[in-house]
């Protein structure tokens, strides 16, 4: 006669051993999603930060802005005074591009402290109001930029851009008058 064995034990061995398993699958599947929801999140956050840096980094135009005329027939220079938008963090001046658009030009204009005025494709700080001499543009302080630009006809649209190192790009849009004064108040 044949000796039966109980299975009922193996059986419920098996099933623990699933068990144990689904719960494993299910703790690393967690593990996962979770990681990359954090990572996600981190990257959410790096974006953002990014974003308030370079928004506050910004400066604006105080004022007019003035076109230096040459014999009543063209202008030679721009002059304007730039501030530190409310909350802006300091922006290195000496860093910035500054490039002249209009119809026919599309030039990128140097910085040169020592052109007085600024002349042949160059820019500088003409002034610095509330400053502690350093070209880094704190928040209070102003500069007044002199840029050389490339003897526009009257009546005809120019941009400025000023490209700081960290920031967005700010445009001066401007139009030539049609009479050219020594002194001219740009629209």
């Amino acid at each position: 006669m044949k000796k039966q064995f109980n299975d009922n034990a193996f059986t419920g061995l098996e099933a623990a051993i699933v068990l144990i398993a689904f719960i494993v699958v299910a703790a690393v599947f967690s593990y996962v999603v979770l990681g990359a929801g954090f990572f996600t999140t981190q990257k959410s956050q790096e974006v953002v930060h990014t974003g308030v840096s370079q928004a506050s980094s910004s400066m604006e135009i105080v004022g007019n802005v003035y076109g230096i005329g040459s014999g009543g027939t063209h202008l030679t220079n721009i002059t304007f005074v730039v501030g530190n938008t409310a909350g802006g963090t300091p922006i290195d001046v000496q860093q910035m591009v500054i490039t002249y658009v209009n119809e026919t030009n599309h030039e990128v204009i140097t910085y040169n402290e020592t052109a007085d005025p600024a002349t042949d494709n160059t820019w500088k700080v003409q002034a610095r109001y509330n400053a502690n001499g350093d070209l880094l543009l704190e928040p209070g302080e102003q500069f007044e930029l002199n840029v050389h630009v490339m003897n526009p006809i009257p009546n005809t649209p120019f941009t400025v851009n000023l490209q700081p190192a960290a920031g967005a790009v700010y445009p001066i849009h401007k139009t030539v008058p049609p009479a050219i004064d020594t002194v001219n108040v740009l629209y």
